[in-house]
């Protein structure tokens, strides 16, 4: 409880700071992340990422909005956040599939995919789960029988392509280099 409180007074006080600034550095950021739209097989495998992606994120965030009461119940967390998180995972989807505004899709997903390493970290999740086959009977059984036991690893995946996407960029064969391009 004292640490959720620190770490929300930390990062109250570094918003008071930085707040004024904000609008300047947004666009420093942002004009100094003028991605190169790379062509060829790169920009094709950016776009297959990026579209694989974006549809994981279609199917991971239709569910949770449509059931979004069920899902804040479960995690114990405000509805709100859970709204947050399930519309990103949704616009988001949308806008990687499409390449628009590719950066800024990815990072409120990749926000989502951080807390959820946190969540599954602090339950004391290991980083990769034992294969299901290898669980002695009984001990651990999905939903539908054998499943893969919960782990961090998925999330951590995840974090790991969002983070390339919004390195690289969206690839030439997406609409942000049709717009921006040039």
């Amino acid at each position: 409880m004292i640490y959720k409180f620190a770490v929300g007074v930390a990062v109250a006080l570094l918003l008071a700071q930085v707040s004024p600034h904000l609008p300047a550095l947004s666009f420093k950021l942002l004009s100094s992340l003028n991605p190169v739209f790379l062509v060829g097989f790169p920009g094709w495998a950016l776009l297959l990422l990026r579209a694989g992606v974006g549809g994981l994120f279609l199917l991971h965030g239709y569910p949770k909005i449509t059931h979004l009461q069920e899902w804040s119940d479960a995690m114990k967390m405000p509805l709100f956040l859970c709204f947050l998180s399930a519309a990103s995972m949704l616009a988001g989807g949308v806008c990687l599939i499409v390449g628009f505004l590719t950066l800024l899709a990815s990072l409120p997903i990749l926000g989502s995919m951080l807390f959820a390493i946190y969540l599954d970290l602090s339950k004391g999740l290991p980083f990769v789960a034992s294969d299901p086959y290898l669980i002695p009977q009984g001990q651990y059984e999905g939903p539908n029988g054998k499943g893969e036991p919960p782990s961090w690893e998925k999330a951590f995946m995840y974090c790991l392509m969002l983070v390339a996407i919004a390195v690289l960029g969206p690839g030439a064969y997406s609409l942000d280099a049709l717009i921006f391009g040039g």
